[in-house]
């Protein structure tokens, strides 16, 4: 009876002290603090020193410093701040969470992100950046935080940050990536040595602007085991450069989506999957480029006849006017005769001092 007594204090003790130390605005429960939707701008003081959660997603947060976090938090593991208009990160400002794994940055509008952000020893295992561009030029900010201090990363979320091309070797640091969200971007090409990682174990390109994959990323993938790679919603271009592609989708079983890929062109294979394609239906860029300019040529001749018409019609207007073109050219061809004879005349009296003293009793 006295033990029971005994735990129900403490237990009321420590709910105590974790409502007494709760910021403001915020929501606490037992080690995890919520602040979400509160209109903050900035993290909220003091944070409980036994806190292993803390979520202040939909603030005004645009900038995290070494105020954010001043004291030491040896507990905290999991930070979300996903849409709270964090566009900078400064140097060092993670350095006193040093047991934090999970940090949700998606949704934001990032523009610097210092590659001393983390300490060195840091544990970050699973990083949202979804969305969290200001645009896709700035890849090259998370490209260097990868390469100097994210070598633990084992998910990683890129999606929906409009990338077009991912920076060469950008995933070359983390060896223990096992799971890579790439979805809704806008990749046109995916590099040789992007996927080298053998640990990778799921990768999703699908949403992307992929049109085909060459075969030295056919290899690459298929020489990862236990790859796991989803491909569906590219428009992929159903012509002869994709017939290797095709070939290796039958043989290997590493895209889990294979029978959802479809064409997006040519027009007359628009729709169809891409694994109930026939070589013959392959038809090469040469071909089509001799079809279009085949189509092309009515319109070249048309242009010729409308240019020739053009070309009478103006002669027509020259021969019906050419009296009153003869006259202007006469008055014109006058009246540059007189200025040259006034010109004539200023010479001579300019260069002969007789007719320049005959000009000057003249006029007297």
């Amino acid at each position: 009876m006295c033990n029971l007594t005994l735990c129900v204090l403490l237990f009321l003790t420590c709910s105590c002290l974790s409502l007494a130390s709760c910021p403001a605005q915020c929501w606490c429960e037992a080690t995890v603090v919520k602040c979400v939707n509160q209109n903050l701008r900035s993290i909220p003081q003091p944070l409980p020193e036994n806190i292993t959660e803390l979520n202040v997603s939909g603030n005004d947060i645009w900038n995290l410093d070494n105020e954010s976090f001043p004291r030491p938090l040896e507990h905290l593991t999991h930070l979300y701040a996903s849409g709270s208009q964090v566009e900078q990160l400064d140097s060092m400002v993670f350095k006193n969470l040093p047991s934090l794994r999970l940090l949700d940055l998606s949704n934001n509008r990032i523009s610097q992100f210092s590659v001393e952000a983390f300490p060195e020893d840091n544990k970050i295992d699973i990083l949202n950046l979804s969305k969290s561009l200001y645009n896709h030029s700035y890849i090259g900010v998370f490209a260097d935080l990868f390469k100097h201090s994210l070598t633990k990363v084992s998910h990683l979320d890129l999606s929906n940050n409009d990338l077009v091309l991912l920076p060469e070797g950008i995933f070359t640091s983390l060896s223990d990536l096992t799971v890579l969200d790439l979805r809704n971007n806008s990749l046109v090409t995916i590099r040789n040595d992007t996927f080298w990682n053998l640990a990778l174990q799921m990768l999703d390109l699908r949403d992307n602007a992929l049109k085909v994959l060459h075969n030295v990323t056919l290899e690459k993938l298929s020489s990862i085991p236990d790859l796991q790679v989803s491909l569906a919603g590219n428009p992929w271009r159903c012509d002869c450069n994709i017939e290797d592609m095709l070939i290796w989708l039958e043989r290997h079983q590493v895209v889990v989506d294979r029978l959802n890929l479809t064409c997006a062109g040519p027009a007359e294979l628009k729709n169809v999957p891409l694994l109930h394609l026939e070589q013959s239906q392959l038809s090469c860029w040469s071909n089509a480029g001799d079809a279009l300019n085949r189509a092309l040529e009515p319109s070249y001749v048309f242009l010729g006849m409308v240019l020739a018409l053009i070309g009478v019609i103006f002669l027509l207007v020259l021969y019906l006017n050419r009296k009153g073109i003869k006259r202007w050219m006469y008055n014109i061809r006058d009246a540059c005769r007189d200025h040259m004879e006034g010109y004539h005349y200023r010479y001579e009296i300019s260069t002969d001092p007789r007719l320049a003293n005959l000009s000057l009793n003249s006029d007297v």
